[in-house]
C-alpha cells in the first residue's frame, strides 16, 4: 500500500509538474531515489495545506445571516474547556416569544463523563444592531428570568451550599443541599441571587453570529451558532463584554450527522445530564503541518488563518499569519512569517490532559497586503519596525534587526509559556488546540500567565517526514491514545504575544 501511495504521488508530479507556475520534475540518472521522494512528497504535502486554506479564503460554502435567526435548539458539539478550568457542555433553546432556556452541564474531568452540576438558565433575549465591536456579529441584549442548579452527587451538593453560604451568608435556609433536587441561584421574584459564587455570568448572549455550513457537494447544511466568548479571568466574567466568540453550537435540525455529542446533548436535560463517550488523551507528539479550519476571530477585530510547520528533528518550528479586515477573511491586510525554537513541557497539573511548553520567537517577517498597512508601516521612524519608509504592498521585509515591529505590537526576542492538546474529530482528522490568549490583551510570558483554557483547533494537512512509514493513509496503524507519527517529538504551534493583540485597521470595526 504504501509503495503503490508513493508511486502515485511521484507519477502524478511527474506528469502534472508541481502545480500552476512549476516546472515538472524531470528524472535524473544521478538523482538519488530518496532525495526525489523526499522532493516529491514536499510538493505534494505542501498542496494540500495550502488547498485547505484556498478553500477559507474562497469563502467555503460558508453563509451568514445578518439578521441571525436563532429560533431553535443548539447544542454543544464536544466537551467544551473553560479559562478556570472548568468542563462543559451546553444545551440552548431558543423560543418564538424571544424568551430561551439554557442548560449549561458542569463535570470534573476534560472528557465530560462525569456530570457534577447543571445550571438552568431562563430568560429573554433581543437581538440589536450589527456589532460595532465584531464585524460580522449582532449585538444583543438579556434579561434573566431564573436561574436554579441541581447536583449530580451528593459530595457536590454539600460543596456548592457550602460555597453558595460563605458567598451569602444565609443565602442556603432548610440544611445542606441535596442530589437531584432544584435549588434557586437567581429568581426575579424576591430578589434572590447568589450566582456570583458559581462566578456565573450570562453575557455570552451579548454577542452572536449564525453560518450555514454546505457540506458534500452543498447537500448537506450544517447551521452554527456562536455566542460570544468568556473573560479568561473568571473574576471578571460577570463585568466583561465579549469581543469574540466561544466555540460555536450546532443545531439540532440541522447538524453535521458524524456529530455523536451533538445527539447526546440534544436528548440530554437537567435530570439526565449528557455523558459523552470516553476517550484516551492524545499524545502531544506530533509533527508535520497544521492549518486553520475557519476564518478565525480574535478580540480587538482581529480576522486570520494560521499555517505552522514542525520540525521534530531540531525542535524549530515555523508560521504563517494571515490577517485580514473581515469576517470570512477574503481581503488581506497583513501577513507574518516567524519562526523559533521550543522545549518539551509536561503534563499539565492544572489543566486535565493538557501538555505544557515553553517557546521562544527570534526571527520575523512582515508583508503589508494593502495601502492602508504599507502606509501605516511607514510612518514609524528609525529601527521601530524595518527599513524607515521602505514599505511597498505585496513586498517582504525581515524586522528580526529591528527586533520586531513595534507598528504590530510584536518585541523580539519573546518567551511564551504555552498549553496544547490534541484530538481526533468524528472523521478521524487529528486537531491540535493550544492557550486561548488573555482577555486582558497581556502576554503569558510567565508560568504563572499559563492559559487554562484552548482556542479553536487547527487541523493536521500534511505529515513532515518523507519516510516511506509516514506515508501509509491510515498512520501506520496508531489509532490508539497517541498522535500518528511513532518517533515524533512534541512540537509547539506557536501563538505570539503581539500577533492577538494587534491595532484594528484595514476595515470598519
Amino acid at each position: 500500500m504504501r509503495g503503490v501511495l508513493l508511486r502515485s504521488v511521484l507519477a502524478a508530479l511527474l506528469l502534472r509538474g508541481l502545480g500552476e507556475g512549476s516546472a515538472p520534475l524531470h528524472p535524473d540518472s544521478r538523482s538519488h531515489p530518496r532525495s526525489l521522494e523526499k522532493s516529491a512528497w514536499r510538493a505534494f504535502r505542501e498542496s494540500q495545506c495550502h488547498h485547505m486554506l484556498k478553500h477559507l479564503h474562497n469563502g467555503a460554502r460558508i453563509t451568514v445571516q445578518m439578521p441571525p435567526t436563532i429560533e431553535g435548539h443548539w447544542v454543544s458539539t464536544g466537551c467544551e474547556v473553560r479559562s478556570g478550568p472548568e468542563f462543559v457542555t451546553r444545551s440552548y433553546r431558543f423560543y418564538p416569544n424571544n424568551t430561551f432556556k439554557a442548560y449549561q452541564f458542569y463535570y470534573g474531568s476534560n472528557r465530560c463523563t462525569d456530570p457534577t452540576y447543571t445550571l438552568i438558565v431562563r430568560g429573554k433575549i433581543r437581538l440589536r444592531q450589527a456589532s460595532w465591536i465584531i464585524r460580522g456579529g449582532t449585538e444583543a441584549d438579556y434579561q434573566l428570568h431564573g436561574v436554579q442548579v441541581i447536583c449530580h452527587t451528593d459530595t457536590v451538593a454539600a460543596q456548592l451550599s457550602q460555597l453558595v453560604n460563605r458567598t451569602c451568608p444565609g443565602f442556603v435556609a432548610g440544611g445542606p443541599w441535596v442530589q437531584d433536587s432544584a435549588y434557586d441561584l437567581w429568581r426575579a421574584e424576591g430578589g434572590c441571587e447568589c450566582t456570583q459564587a458559581l462566578r456565573f455570568a450570562m453575557h455570552e448572549l451579548q454577542l452572536l453570529r449564525v453560518e450555514k455550513h454546505y457540506l458534500h457537494r452543498l447537500d448537506r447544511l450544517v447551521e452554527e451558532l456562536f455566542l460570544g466568548d468568556i473573560h479568561t479571568d473568571a473574576s471578571q466574567r460577570r463585568f466583561y463584554r465579549p469581543s469574540s466568540y466561544q466555540p460555536p453550537l450546532q443545531s439540532a435540525r440541522n447538524h453535521d450527522h458524524a456529530c455523536i455529542a451533538c445527539r447526546i446533548i440534544y436528548r440530554s436535560d437537567e435530570h439526565h445530564p449528557p455523558l459523552l463517550p470516553p476517550k484516551a488523551d492524545l499524545t502531544v507528539g506530533l509533527h508535520g503541518e497544521w492549518v486553520s479550519q475557519r476564518c478565525e476571530v480574535r478580540p480587538e477585530v482581529l480576522f486570520l488563518t494560521r499555517h505552522f510547520i514542525f520540525h521534530d528533528n531540531n525542535h524549530t518550528w515555523e508560521g504563517h499569519y494571515y490577517h485580514y479586515s473581515d469576517p470570512v477573511c477574503k481581503h488581506p491586510t497583513f501577513t507574518i512569517y516567524a519562526r523559533g525554537r521550543y522545549s518539551r513541557g509536561v503534563l499539565s497539573s492544572r489543566v486535565v490532559g493538557g501538555t505544557e511548553f515553553v517557546f521562544k520567537v527570534n526571527h520575523m517577517k512582515v508583508t503589508p497586503m494593502d495601502a492602508a498597512t504599507a502606509s501605516l508601516l511607514n510612518v514609524f521612524n528609525g529601527n521601530e519596525c524595518g527599513v524607515e519608509g521602505s514599505w511597498q504592498v505585496g513586498v517582504q521585509q525581515d524586522v528580526t534587526h529591528t527586533n520586531g515591529c513595534m507598528a504590530l505590537g510584536i518585541k523580539l526576542p519573546h518567551t511564551e509559556y504555552e498549553i496544547f492538546k490534541m484530538e481526533q474529530d468524528a472523521r478521524g482528522r487529528y486537531l491540535l488546540f493550544n492557550g486561548q490568549r488573555p482577555s486582558d490583551g497581556s502576554s503569558p510570558d510567565r508560568p504563572e500567565k499559563r492559559a487554562t483554557s484552548y482556542q479553536m483547533p487547527l487541523v493536521q494537512c500534511a505529515s513532515s517526514s518523507p519516510r516511506a512509514e509516514d506515508l501509509s493513509a491510515d498512520g501506520g496503524g496508531e489509532q490508539h491514545g497517541r498522535a500518528p507519527g511513532s518517533r515524533a517529538q512534541p512540537v509547539l504551534l506557536a501563538t505570539l504575544a503581539g500577533f492577538l493583540t494587534l491595532p484594528h485597521w484595514g476595515g470598519p470595526s
